[in-house]
C-alpha cells in the first residue's frame, strides 16, 4: 500500500512531534506508512508527485496565510509557499487531501477564497459544531453525531464558502468548519487529530502567541479536559481508511 504524506508546519519540535504522534494514533497509521516532512526544516523534493502517496495530510501551525506578506517571517513565508506548491497537483487530480486548521487556509487560498481575520476567529478550546445536510451524506461525516464538540484555536478564518466547495460542518462562531472540494479534497478548521492532552501542551507552548490572554491558560486547559470530543478523530480515521 502507498504511504500517506504528512506535512507539518510547526517550528516547535515538541508540538510537531506530538501532532505527528496524534495523527498516527487517530488514523491507525503505522510509522512505515507515514512519510513525515517538517516544512520548517526540510524542503519538499522538487519532483514530488502526489500520486506516489495514498493521500496528503497537512497539519496546523502558528502562521496565518492572510498576514501581509511584508510582515511574514521568512519561515512562515517558506512553509506556506511549500504547502501551496502541492495544491495545483492535488486539485487538478482531485487527489485525497486533508487539511487540518492551517490546511483549510491553504486550500481556500489556492481556490482564491477569502481568508482573513475580519471575523470568525475562535479562542483555543472546544467549539460546538454541527453537520450540514451535505455533511450528513458525505462519506467522511455521515453517521457522526449531528452536533459535536471539536478543538479549535485560530486567528483567521474562511469568510465565505470558496467556489466549488461543499459545506460539511458549521458552527455558530465560525460557519466554515469543514469543506470538501471535488470528491476527495477535504479541509477542517477544527483539529481532527487533537485530544485534550494535545491542546494542553499547545496552550502552554503558544500562550504568548496572541491566541488568548496568557493568564487564561489554566482556564482554557480545564475547558479542554472537560469537553467530550469524540467525532473529529473519526473523520481523520475515515479519511485514511477510505484512501488506503
Amino acid at each position: 500500500m502507498k504511504p500517506f504524506l504528512i506535512l507539518q508546519l510547526r517550528p516547535e519540535t515538541d508540538a510537531s512531534d506530538a501532532e505527528f504522534a496524534s495523527i498516527l494514533k487517530q488514523t491507525g497509521l503505522s510509522p512505515d506508512r507515514a512519510v513525515r516532512v517538517r516544512l520548517d526544516c526540510e524542503d519538499l523534493p522538487a519532483d514530488l508527485t502526489v500520486t506516489d502517496y495514498a493521500g496528503v495530510i497537512v497539519g496546523g501551525g502558528p502562521g496565518c496565510v492572510s498576514d501581509d506578506p511584508a510582515t511574514k517571517s521568512e519561515l512562515d513565508a517558506r512553509v506556506e509557499a511549500a504547502a501551496l506548491s502541492l495544491m495545483p497537483q492535488i486539485t487538478a487530480l482531485d487527489h485525497p487531501f486533508m487539511g487540518c486548521c492551517y490546511g483549510l487556509g491553504i486550500l481556500a487560498t489556492h481556490l482564491n477564497g477569502d481568508v482573513s481575520k475580519a471575523q470568525y476567529g475562535e479562542p483555543v478550546g472546544p467549539s460546538l459544531c454541527s453537520l450540514t445536510p451535505e455533511g450528513e451524506a458525505d462519506p467522511l461525516t455521515a453517521g457522526l453525531k449531528p452536533v459535536f464538540d471539536a478543538y479549535v484555536g485560530h486567528k483567521e478564518a474562511v469568510q465565505r464558502l470558496p467556489e466549488g466547495c461543499v459545506h460539511l460542518v458549521a458552527s455558530a462562531p465560525c460557519p466554515i468548519q469543514m469543506v470538501r472540494w471535488g470528491q476527495n479534497v477535504y479541509a477542517t478548521q477544527f483539529h481532527p487529530e487533537a485530544d485534550a492532552a494535545d491542546f494542553e501542551q499547545r496552550i502552554n507552548i503558544y500562550r504568548n502567541h496572541g491566541y488568548f490572554p496568557p493568564e487564561d491558560a489554566e482556564t482554557l486547559i480545564a475547558a479542554c479536559h472537560g469537553a467530550d470530543v469524540t467525532e473529529p478523530g473519526k473523520i481523520l480515521k475515515r479519511f485514511v481508511e477510505r484512501y488506503s
